[in-house]
């Protein structure tokens, strides 16, 4: 069976957020990761070197620079809107991305919030695509668990009743903080240069920072947003009992 040139050109085009919009659907690449993304995604088609295509038609098709040899369409899912923590059980995260612009952040952001149970993320607007495909092959096949929303930030946080820390160069030690805490909570994380916007630090309750070490001696600017939010959810996670 061969492919036609209109389904190439149809699967290359999806390496663009307007295609991916228009049409509903994304793109992923690799046995692995192609393999856990059908377990909640519905897949559309899938294209193999050597079984339906041929190495040519894949490299034509592919957004990477070294193909793995399968490439898979699925249909976007339709999520509800952005979720609220005050009637869910427990000690829910809910992590919100404030302009986080790097796709590799995100996916890596949304692999380490399946590791540590974190089920939904809220995204500002000009946050990364999630169905961006370095976003996808990043996750590694989290985003089966992880529901990423998108919303007008300043809007939705003003519903929110619970905890709403948020890193902060000007914020208290997390490890204090952390430690006395419990219930739920929003954790804000910002963009990759400038941090938390001003429209939406505004509605932070609980300013955090990481602590650099030893204290009082020169260190880099800042930490990755990725490697930040890995860090307090870590955090977070270890007061529960």
């Amino acid at each position: 069976m061969s492919i036609s040139k209109a389904q190439i050109k149809q699967v290359r085009s999806l390496q663009q957020k307007k295609f991916r919009d228009e049409l509903g659907l994304f793109v992923a690449e690799g046995d692995k990761c192609v393999e856990e993304l059908q377990k909640g995604f519905e897949l559309l088609y899938l294209y193999r070197e050597g079984e339906n295509a041929t190495r040519a038609e894949i490299e034509q098709m592919s957004g990477l620079k070294t193909p793995q040899g399968t490439i898979a369409v699925f249909r976007k899912p339709v999520l509800p809107l952005a979720p609220s923590l005050e009637e869910r059980a427990g000690r829910e995260i809910l992590l919100v991305l404030d302009g986080v612009q790097n796709p590799g952040n995100l996916g890596t952001i949304i692999r380490t919030c399946d590791w540590f149970g974190v089920h939904d993320i809220v995204c500002s607007r000009d946050t990364a695509d999630c169905y961006n495909p370095k976003v996808v092959q990043a996750t590694m096949g989290a985003l089966v668990r992880v529901r990423v929303h998108y919303a007008n930030l300043p809007e939705w946080l003003a519903t929110q009743q619970c905890p709403l820390y948020g890193t902060l160069l000007d914020g208290k030690d997390m490890y204090e903080v952390l430690q006395s805490e419990a219930g739920h909570a929003v954790i804000i994380m910002g963009n990759e240069g400038n941090g938390i916007s001003e429209e939406v630090r505004k509605f932070v309750t609980h300013p955090i920072r990481i602590p650099s070490y030893p204290k009082g001696t020169e260190t880099s600017e800042s930490l990755n947003v990725s490697i930040a939010t890995a860090i307090v959810l870590a955090e977070f996670r270890r007061g529960e009992k």
